[in-house]
């Protein structure tokens, strides 16, 4: 379905029976980021797919201010009055991870479990911010002038997704053919209003979530390995669990783990 809010559209993808899951992509992704789990989730949860500004069939404004994370998390609330529904359990990996916990620091009511797929709650100190907004304008830049052959050339080959690399070619071209199928100005401006430097930091806020939260990392990916374990001494209800033999993207590296992992902790009883 197509929902307009602010003569923007959204597409969002919904199906599947039960409590409501919003599933949220990271950057470059979109709702296709989660097709091959929605046989499996629908059959206990009420899928909610959308494509987040920028990124897939959802529109790519030139205005910079609807893609800061904030404005795209009530973007999300709106969409979700817009269908009619209430509380979720709530995915998001990496980019969409960090939608996904502001959205549920905004909005804490209306979010029941959170899964936080290879997430960070943003960068701690303003010199770290500044450098990664340099940075991140950089990137942003390079998709506009070269485009986004020569950007997903660079993209697939940062150390990131280096795992990626054990996956079968198949699987590896369809990525690629999913991430060449954005829009050069959607990315553009996500990574200038959504990116990890222009992200107000939440690490002080972690303790004002009351959801059951569920952290995933793989076990290649130090970094976000490190972020997760001093994320868990301030969230009040979590779990943290590590995923051998894969890296950042555990839901494409592992999907039979990470679908089970999902589906078990979402059907748990509170």
């Amino acid at each position: 379905m197509i929902v307009v809010i602010d003569g923007i559209r959204y597409h969002v993808k919904i199906c599947g029976d039960g409590i409501p899951l919003v599933l949220l992509h990271g950057f470059t992704g979109d709702a296709s980021t989660w097709s091959s789990f929605f046989e499996e989730w629908s059959r206990h949860s009420r899928l909610i797919v959308p494509d987040i500004i920028g990124h897939g069939k959802s529109d790519s404004p030139e205005e910079l201010k609807h893609y800061q994370i904030e404005s795209m998390a009530d973007s999300l609330n709106i969409i979700l009055d817009q269908i009619g529904v209430n509380q979720i359990d709530l995915l998001g990996y990496s980019m969409g991870g960090r939608l996904a916990l502001t959205f549920a620091l905004l909005y804490p009511n209306r979010v029941r479990r959170l899964i936080l797929e290879s997430t960070s709650p943003g960068l701690q100190t303003e010199s770290e911010r500044e450098l990664r907004c340099m940075n991140d304008a950089k990137l942003a830049k390079f998709i506009i002038d070269k485009g986004m052959t020569s950007f997903v050339d660079y993209w697939e080959n940062i150390p990131l997704f280096f795992s990626m690399k054990k996956l079968p070619a198949s699987v590896q071209k369809k990525i690629r053919e999913q991430r060449l199928s954005n829009s050069p100005q959607g990315l553009s401006n996500s990574l200038l209003g959504m990116g990890t430097g222009s992200q107000p930091s939440c690490w002080d806020r972690l303790d004002q979530l009351n959801s059951d939260v569920l952290i995933l990392t793989g076990q290649e990916d130090l970094k976000f390995c490190q972020i997760a374990e001093k994320m868990v001494l301030r969230l009040k209800k979590v779990k943290w669990m590590v995923v051998k033999n894969c890296g950042h993207a555990i839901h494409v590296e592992e999907p039979e783990k990470f679908g089970t992992i999902v589906s078990d902790f979402l059907s748990t009883e509170e």
